[in-house]
């Protein structure tokens, strides 16, 4: 397997690797990936969350991850990822850890709630996430994100909000960024480009939804990475849309994956990773197989054959953010 060793993230003076393990989809019992009760035929109460979390980060590292990325509403996720990083003696700078703050869990651990997570982009949570996170994560929190920035997002009204992120920039060294959602994703990004705190650029990495169903934001990622700006990746598996057997350019996607022995999430991978702007691609795996089939994605030499396909599954930004939104939660 080629390509993981550590590289810069942008300018933020972090190393990461290219490939990362996120844990929205470990650190709670229910999230937007089909057939999601075939991953955890064990159940999905804490205690076995925990375990297939730990499971998960240990292969990640023995395998060379050293990107792991968490958030305040990934329900435990930050526990999970704290007792681990004790458990597996992972000392401050051995790996970059990433947390999120704005958006609030109260699915309460129910499969069938209403409502798994809440946006709240304010100073009071803020404030009470950081130190939340700051308690669990300690010296090892490197990245401290702004979750899910849109263009109708508070923030961009709120300036006491980029000067408390830049006060925690320059009072614990943590790096600041953000994650952008959404149809106008790209817009966002470009506005965010130029927020200022005490003087400087505010945000130091930004975290989109890029894939072969939604490429639109590849230009402005590039922008953002000639600034300086680190780049990560999430969903580039789409939440599972691109291995959905109904989605558009399926069957000509396992056949190119059964030339090459590999799955249709590594081709998917692939398409992301060779761009040249993205530093680092988060993957959403739950199980070991899975993982293992993600990781294959370095040995995918890319060809025309690959682009045909990868070009031919973009959809307008608008029809890709209304068919995630269909997702249900399970």
């Amino acid at each position: 397997m080629r390509g993981l060793s550590l590289r810069p993230l942008g300018d933020s003076g972090l190393r990461v690797t290219p490939l990362g393990l996120g844990l929205a989809a470990l650190g709670r019992p229910a999230y937007m990936t089909p057939d999601r009760e075939l991953d955890f035929p064990e159940g999905r109460s804490p205690f076995q969350m925990e375990q297939r979390t730990h499971a998960l980060l240990d292969l990640a590292w023995e395998r060379g991850l050293r990107l792991f990325d968490a958030a305040r509403s990934y329900g435990h996720a930050e526990t999970f990822l704290a007792r681990w990083l004790e458990r597996a003696h992972v000392e401050p700078g051995d790996a970059t850890i990433g947390s999120k703050w704005g958006y609030v869990y109260v699915g309460d651990w129910q499969l069938d709630a209403p409502v798994h997570e809440v946006k709240r982009h304010d100073l009071e949570t803020l404030r009470r996430q950081w130190e939340a996170s700051r308690q669990l994560l300690w010296n090892h929190l490197d990245l401290y994100q702004l979750h899910s920035l849109t263009p109708d997002s508070p923030f961009w009204d709120r300036p006491e909000l980029a000067e408390a992120l830049g006060v925690l920039k320059q009072t614990h060294g943590v790096r600041i960024g953000f994650t952008a959602s959404g149809p106008r994703q790209a817009d966002t990004i470009r506005r965010a480009l130029d927020i200022e705190a005490g003087g400087n650029r505010l945000f130091d990495v930004v975290q989109a939804t890029f894939n072969p169903l939604e490429p639109s934001v590849g230009p402005v990622l590039d922008r953002a990475r000639a600034a300086g700006v680190g780049v990560v990746v999430k969903e580039a598996l789409a939440n599972g849309r691109l291995l959905d057997p109904s989605t558009a350019g399926f069957e000509t996607a396992r056949g190119l994956a059964r030339e090459r022995g590999v799955g249709v999430d590594a081709l998917a991978l692939a398409a992301v990773l060779r761009h040249p702007s993205v530093d680092a691609v988060l993957t959403g795996a739950v199980t070991k197989e899975q993982l293992a089939s993600n990781l294959a994605a370095f040995d995918v030499d890319w060809d025309d054959a690959l682009q045909d396909w990868a070009n031919s599954l973009a959809e307008a930004p608008e029809a890709y953010w209304t068919a995630r939104s269909r997702l249900a939660w399970a």
